[in-house]
């Protein structure tokens, strides 16, 4: 296994109608959640992919299930809560840019995770761990289940790879910035927005931010910075790796994800880190081209093409 994941995923319904979704009678339903959205970038990608989560039994988790079985994902490690429902959320686009988003999760399956629901083996058998700011804010069984998670794989020397994905809605402030520092502190690599380095440390600066989570205890700190591209830091160097210009974003939600994946392909690729935040860069931009969570997620030929162009550009 390349990478092993942990959290939540959900049906999401999109109004066919523009306009506010209290008039809308047509929906769309897609698969989303942070998680898993890597995993199926990584396996789109050509790498092997695992995700950890639980599942209702009604016709929402069958159908995940189903999807990410068809994109090749390992979900062996996958339960099933014949009590609990699986979540839902619905997206209402609003402008160029603006999307709102309203989830209906609350004691949903995957919120019912324990570390009992962890197998050792099966973290250690992964290359990287990912996990994201999410899981931790469902429950606080999920929270105990991130930091065994953490605990198992660096104990097999795992790499453990860490999205804050802040998300203010499913807690309050001063525990979702003592509990992201905490895992961020014992993760090897921390893929944060500016935003979120200013939510954590009171700072905006990227260089400052950079240094700041690096003395905090990661390794490498790969910060996006939406169209502009991303910045990244290790002891030794730092630079700014330009974005790829999009020029009319159809749907942000799910470019996080996809950068995490790209960049945890270009690692699995041998590539230095500079190439390898080039190809997140790459893979966000794809994402935010095409309406849902992962539709956007490119194959292997896509994502060079755009990448062999970028070159071109770069040449001439």
């Amino acid at each position: 296994m390349d990478v092993v994941t942990i959290g939540e995923s959900m049906v999401v319904f999109t109004p066919t109608s523009d306009g506010f979704m209290r008039n809308a009678s047509q929906f769309t339903k897609k698969i989303g959640g942070a998680e898993s959205n890597v995993a199926v970038g990584l396996a789109r990608l050509g790498h092997k992919a695992g995700w950890i989560s639980k599942l209702g039994d009604d016709e929402f988790g069958k159908a995940i299930l189903g999807f990410l079985k068809s994109e090749n994902i390992d979900v062996s490690n996958v339960s099933i809560d014949e009590e609990a429902p699986t979540g839902i959320y619905f997206k209402e686009p609003r402008r160029q840019n603006h999307m709102r988003v309203y989830y209906y999760r609350k004691g949903s399956a995957a919120s019912k995770l324990t570390p009992f629901d962890l197998n050792q083996e099966y973290i250690a058998s992964a290359k990287y761990l990912h996990i994201t700011g999410i899981t931790p804010a469902l429950s606080e069984s999920c929270k105990e289940t991130i930091f065994e998670a953490i605990k198992l794989a660096k104990r097999h020397g795992r790499t453990v790879v860490f999205d804050p994905n802040l998300r203010l809605k499913l807690w309050d402030e001063a525990t979702a910035r003592a509990t992201l520092l905490e895992i961020a502190s014992e993760a090897d690599i921390v893929l944060p927005g500016i935003a979120e380095g200013e939510f954590l440390f009171g700072e905006r600066d990227p260089e400052k931010l950079g240094q700041l989570f690096l003395n905090h205890g990661a390794s490498l700190v790969v910060m996006k910075n939406g169209a502009e591209g991303a910045f990244y830091f290790t002891e030794k160097e730092s630079a700014l790796i330009p974005g790829f210009p999009v020029k009319h974003v159809v749907d942000p939600v799910g470019a996080g994800d996809g950068f995490a994946a790209g960049f945890l392909s270009g690692l699995l690729d041998g590539l230095e880190v500079g190439k390898a935040v080039e190809r997140a860069n790459a893979v966000g931009a794809l994402v935010t081209m095409v309406t849902g969570d992962v539709d956007g997620l490119p194959e292997r030929d896509e994502l060079e093409q755009l990448l062999s162009k970028n070159e071109e550009d770069v040449v001439r």
